[in-house]
């Protein structure tokens, strides 16, 4: 059995994250503890009501920062375990990991061949103070390891810490309903990974095939700030019309995104946290290899690494995601010896390819139409997120300097 455990600011992203699941019928609550019915009248999840009962233990809080404890475990597929099973697991794991006097609520995920269970609770007691943390990782494959021998469990091996990621497949936009699909691999990504920056989280969300725009600016006097969100095609370019994130949730939106970057900024901060995908990147890293060599001896270790490069090949930003921890990083922030001229110097284009890059670049005169475009170069007049109004003056401005361009 594998414990993937998580930290967050709000329970909400992991309670909403988990009701789309029940919702589909892709998921069932399987018990509760310390809370309120989790279900309405109609007999729906609610989740206001599992809010409500985390909501004194939060404003008890004194000064932690992430409350939140969530917390998937992945028996083998070739265990076959009861509902019955599952809950003595649950409660057992809780108890002896330190939540057993805390709220918390179980869900069964059964939308892949490997049933499993996720765990929501929180880091803080009724009186506002953290719950000793110490050696959690340890802590929790030790009592895994007794679970498996209590229960009569496969052990879990090498390769099998890839842990419960069924949110996180890539946006099909011919499968439809694109905005739950956009959701829940947004939220997913947000619960399973840490990006400090809008780059990273960009890097991030493209590799499922959605794009993010951060858009900000002034109408009449006042600022403003969000999110759009949107499909990709495999190949990076934008499909159908993208969407604000208000119609997903404020957990998704700009300022949600601002504490989450900041949160993960602190996480990568801590002494050690990037000593591994530091590590490994730098064995990967060889003059004898290619830029594809390299990228295949990471992806084989569970790290994407995205480079960024000018039409000429020249490699200008590159970012690792690493699947096992869930650290996404771009190379100057593991240092120096990581940054994008380092790998430009290491893995330069091709002589032959940086020549007809050119030759292109040169014949390329007039400018793309929006359909053909990535996302990044369609969401000004497909979409503005504080106002038409926005879009209504700078064309109004254009027009305005072309006639005063006619005039002279």
């Amino acid at each position: 059995m594998v414990a993937n455990i998580r930290s967050g600011s709000s329970p909400g992203g992991a309670l909403y994250y988990n009701k789309e699941k029940v919702d589909k019928d892709d998921a069932e609550v399987l018990l509760w503890q310390k809370m309120l019915d989790p279900f309405d009248k109609y007999g729906r999840m609610d989740v206001d009501a599992c809010m409500d009962s985390f909501r004194p233990y939060l404003e008890a809080n004194r000064r932690t920062t992430n409350t939140v404890f969530h917390a998937s475990l992945n028996p083998s597929p070739e265990d076959k375990l009861t509902d019955g099973q599952l809950r003595d697991i649950a409660q057992e794991y809780m108890e002896r990991m330190g939540y057993g006097d805390q709220p918390y609520i179980v869900f069964k995920h059964k939308d892949i061949d490997r049933e499993h269970l996720h765990v929501v609770s929180l880091r803080v007691d009724e009186q506002g103070r953290k719950l000793p943390h110490d050696f959690e990782a340890r802590r929790s494959m030790e009592i895994l390891r007794d679970l498996e021998r209590k229960y009569g469990l496969h052990p879990s091996i090498k390769g099998q810490e890839q842990t419960d990621r069924e949110g996180l497949r890539k946006v099909n936009y011919p499968d439809g309903n694109v905005k739950r699909q956009v959701s829940s691999v947004v939220r997913a990504c947000l619960r399973n990974y840490r990006c400090s920056s809008y780059g990273e989280f960009r890097t991030l969300l493209e590799l499922f095939n959605i794009s993010v725009e951060e858009r900000t600016g002034t109408i009449d006097g006042r600022n403003y700030a969000g999110i759009v969100y949107g499909a990709l095609t495999d190949d990076g370019y934008g499909i159908g019309t993208p969407f604000k994130s208000s119609r997903i949730g404020k957990d998704v939106g700009y300022k949600a995104l601002q504490k989450y970057y900041a949160t993960s900024k602190d996480r990568q901060k801590e002494k050690g946290s990037l000593d591994s995908l530091r590590q490994t990147v730098k064995d990967a890293m060889s003059p004898h290899n290619t830029r594809d060599e390299f990228r295949q001896l990471l992806k084989a270790d569970g790290i994407d690494a995205v480079f960024r490069m000018n039409p000429i090949g020249r490699i200008y930003g590159v970012t690792f995601i690493d699947h096992n921890t869930g650290i996404v990083a771009n190379g100057s922030v593991l240092g120096k010896e990581f940054s994008a001229n380092v790998f430009n110097d290491l893995y330069p284009a091709p002589k032959q390819a940086q020549q007809v890059a050119e030759r292109q670049a040169e014949q390329k005169h007039e400018p793309q139409s929006h359909t053909s475009n990535p996302l990044t170069g369609i969401v000004d007049t497909v979409l503005d997120l504080a106002d038409t109004r926005a879009y209504e003056e700078q064309q109004r401005l254009i027009q305005r300097r072309k006639k005063q361009r006619s005039h002279k």
